[in-house]
């Protein structure tokens, strides 16, 4: 008799890796359609004087580049707001909490046993105005040049770190950080205040 399978939750980082590696592929437009609609579906389960902006995020929001066929989404909530309560309300909508670090939240969806599902999900939950990857988003989608390095140094971390999803991430930090500082100062105040769902 087959022992029975681990859960996802009960899956070491390494077990998790080799089921979920990292894949590139060329921009897809559908995913603005998913994000569209696993925006209206949040909105709806979600407590409307909680919810600040719900944003489409990271290399899916960005026209022209190949990306992770994953759409990474930011919920900024209202200072105050008890994440906990939030955290309930976003797991019972399918999404698994992968990781809890303060007033930061990260949820999966998408990631089954058997790989990942036809559309997948990153939810980013935060205080309002811990939005960082707004900038930088909007940085590559005005700086092709740029959003085209940023393309290539993923390419050449993809096969590297295929199965170590940190050290891929820990790779693209410098990259990140560097245009997001330069686009907090091109675009200032842009989203401060700006507190549209």
């Amino acid at each position: 008799m087959a022992a029975p399978q681990k859960s996802l939750q009960e899956m070491s980082l390494r077990e998790l890796w080799a089921l979920f590696p990292i894949i590139l592929t060329e921009h897809n437009p559908s995913w603005q359609d998913w994000y569209e609609d696993e925006k209206v579906a949040l909105i709806q389960a979600l407590p409307a004087n909680d919810v600040v902006r719900i944003s489409h995020i990271s290399s899916t929001a960005v026209k022209g580049i190949w990306a992770k066929p994953i759409v990474d989404i930011l919920l900024e909530v209202a200072k105050g707001t008890d994440l906990q309560e939030i955290k309930n309300i976003i797991t019972q909508t399918g999404y698994l909490c992968m990781a809890e670090k303060g007033s930061r939240m990260s949820f999966n969806k998408g990631y089954t046993l058997q790989g990942f599902a036809e559309r997948v999900f990153h939810l980013h939950l935060r205080y309002a105005g811990d939005h960082d990857e707004l900038y930088f988003r909007d940085y590559l989608q005005t700086h092709e040049v740029v959003a085209k390095e940023y393309e290539q140094l993923k390419k050449s971390l993809w096969q590297i770190y295929e199965h170590d999803r940190d050290a891929y991430t820990e790779h693209k930090t410098d990259f990140i950080r560097r245009y997001t500082d330069q686009a907090k100062l091109l675009f200032a105040g842009r989203y401060e205040g700006d507190f549209s769902v």
